[in-house]
């Protein structure tokens, strides 16, 4: 077991799936000369060549579509967003073709593609490059969306992504490229849609995903002090969404907060509160709390940007609010 960083786990997981299948490749724009905007693809195009690492013009919708068109003529394209925010450009390909095509097709066509880059805020971006896409494409039948917290789950997690014969949105997020974890140096695949607790506890059940749930390891830390023991359950696959581990929690804990970085209005924790009120209703001993975003754009100044995003102090207020505590 070794330490390495966010960007080096994906740097792998998407090499050793090239060298294991010839089929796979990376599209997008500086993934090759520049070895990523994130140096999450340093080395590969020394490695692989330009036929399978491919610098892309600024043109999202333009090679978002030819990878899609690919995956018809037996190829695993790796599609590169410098941010999920310039998706947006390219989600005709995304919710039109990409996921609609087994169906469309009667089953002749599988769509193996994996859609990867940021999601969400990473500091002074402004409005338009500090958005959190993740329900977004979590609505869409067809789709399978992934965000992991850390380097072992984001490698484990995009190896079993590039293998899997649907399209794939992974989301990261610039401010975890940095983070350090330990990873096996041997194989290992995470299986798509199986959420993790992170840490067992007795009293309130926090779900949370993606880089937000640090939040939740620092509340966890101080309401130690105050002897709340917390359950924590990171998502790590947003769709196909694991509520069974969600439920299982409540049961226990009878209490349910969740933190999300999304803005409130029709995310994933308002699907979450719903299945969990409708599936466990009789185990809960408080309403369910959600932690989201303030419901405006995100805020350029780091101060309102602060108030803007949950924080740890939040989770901690949501925490003794279940509980029925001042």
């Amino acid at each position: 077991m070794r330490e390495i960083q966010f960007r080096e786990a994906i740097c792998e997981a998407m090499s050793e799936e090239m060298r294991r299948d010839e089929t796979v490749y990376l599209m997008g724009e500086e993934v090759a000369e520049y070895n990523g905007a994130y140096k999450a693809s340093k080395g590969m195009l020394d490695e692989f060549g330009e036929l399978r690492v491919i610098d892309t013009p600024i043109s999202e919708l333009g090679f978002a579509g030819i990878g899609v068109g690919s995956t018809m003529t037996g190829n695993r394209p790796i599609i590169e967003f410098m941010t999920f925010n310039f998706s947006l450009v390219g989600i005709d390909q995304i919710i039109n073709n990409a996921a609609k095509i087994r169906q469309m097709s009667g089953g002749q066509f599988p769509c193996p593609i994996v859609f990867r880059g940021p999601t969400g805020s990473a500091g002074q971006l402004a409005a338009t490059h500090s958005q959190a896409f993740d329900n977004w494409f979590a609505n869409c039948p067809g789709l399978k969306v992934i965000v992991p917290s850390n380097p072992y789950d984001a490698k484990g997690l995009l190896k079993s992504a590039i293998r899997d014969n649907d399209p794939i949105i992974f989301m990261e997020s610039e401010q975890m490229y940095g983070d350090k974890g330990n990873v096996p140096e041997e194989e290992y695949l995470i299986p798509i849609g199986e959420a993790e607790v992170k840490k067992e506890g007795n009293d309130v059940t926090i779900v949370s995903f993606g880089k937000i749930i640090k939040e939740v390891y620092k509340a966890s830390e101080k309401l130690k002090e105050q002897n709340i023991d917390l359950e924590i359950i990171d998502l790590r696959t947003i769709r196909p969404l694991d509520i069974e581990t969600i439920i299982n929690s409540v049961k226990k804990t009878n209490r349910l907060v969740i933190v999300e970085e999304a803005w409130p209005f029709g995310n994933i924790s308002t699907e979450i509160s719903h299945q969990i009120q409708n599936k466990c209703f009789d185990y809960l001993d408080a309403p369910i709390e959600k932690l989201n975003t303030a419901d405006t754009p995100a805020p350029y100044s780091p101060v309102l940007l602060a108030e803007w995003l949950p924080n740890q102090n939040d989770v901690i207020k949501s925490v003794h609010k279940v509980l029925y505590q001042k």
